[in-house]
């Protein structure tokens, strides 16, 4: 434990050497700003030592208190205070820790109670979102230039009744543009309705149109289908009508090679019954020769 107890000394002598080195103001607390200063005396880059700052900082008020930074510095390092049955030592060991810096922690708390006193005196407390830079100002001038604190308390006062005023005009001028906002969306309402009442009548048109257009392609419809029926019974009687006269066309060939040859058949009836004339002409030439011999021999019979 003693060893222990030397080790914690010696880093709260280096946190103490540390801290002031940051704190070349003697504000009583350190910023991330004032952590960049470390840069020299630890191999950190400025982002490490902005990420070291965050895990120190507890509160989340921007800065750093001395003990703050020690107890931090000791977790960062690895050295822990001993738990359980030695809590006897961890409550001495905390205030080995913070009686190096209590009279300056007593001291910043002392300040930072006056300028919050002093703020609420001038109406500035709300009006600055982070008023650490306005502390840290106040604070320098307390302690180097207490002669001009009055002035600055002085252009503190002007400066918030200027920003209460801008605020004031700012909100004035975003409750004209709220009633500017809902009369226009006054007026787009009711041109939207205007709009959306003009659309439902055109749909409405277009919507009769559509039907009538509709009644119309159903009657052209079953008249082309009407037509079209029609033209099917003509080009069947067409075809009928044609194939009728192929089978006339047929029969009329037919029948020429039927005169064809009747009228062959008829020239040569007609041949023969020359013939048969001509041969008839001869047996009657012959039979009247016979009949004129009989006669003569019957003459010269009855002779």
């Amino acid at each position: 434990m003693s060893e222990l107890e030397d080790v914690q000394v010696e880093m709260l002598e280096k946190a103490r050497e540390l801290f002031q080195l940051c704190d070349k103001d003697e504000k009583g607390f350190i910023t991330k700003v004032d952590m960049q200063r470390l840069q020299n005396e630890l191999p950190l880059t400025p982002e490490q030592l902005e990420t070291v700052f965050d895990s120190l900082e507890q509160n989340n008020n921007g800065y750093l208190t001395p003990v703050e930074f020690s107890m931090g510095l000791g977790k960062l390092i690895g050295i822990e205070l001993c738990q359980g049955a030695g809590s006897t030592d961890h409550s001495r060991h905390e205030e080995t820790f913070e009686s190096g810096w209590s009279d300056d922690l007593d001291q910043a708390d002392d300040e930072e109670k006056r300028f919050c006193s002093m703020m609420e005196q001038l109406g500035a407390a709300q009006v600055f979102d982070d008023p650490r830079e306005v502390r840290e100002l106040w604070a320098r001038l307390r302690k180097e230039r207490p002669e001009l604190l009055s002035s600055f308390e002085e252009f503190l006062l002007r400066v918030s009744s200027c920003i209460r005023e801008a605020h004031h005009e700012k909100e004035s001028m975003e409750q004209a543009l709220k009633r500017k906002e809902t009369d226009h969306d006054r007026e787009v309402r009711c041109l939207y309705e205007e709009m959306e009442q003009q659309i439902k009548a055109e749909r409405e048109r277009l919507i009769g149109q559509e039907t009538l257009r509709h009644d119309r392609s159903n009657l052209l419809q079953k008249e082309l289908h009407s037509k079209e029926q029609e033209l099917e019974k003509i080009l069947y009687r067409q075809k009928k009508m044609e194939h009728q006269l192929q089978s006339l066309n047929s029969e009329q060939l037919e029948t020429r090679v039927q005169n064809e040859r009747l009228r062959h058949l008829n020239e040569n009836l007609l041949e023969e019954l020359e013939k048969s004339k001509w041969e008839l002409e001869v047996a009657k030439g012959q039979l009247q020769k016979l009949q004129k011999e009989a006669q003569i021999e019957q003459e010269q019979k009855d002779r």
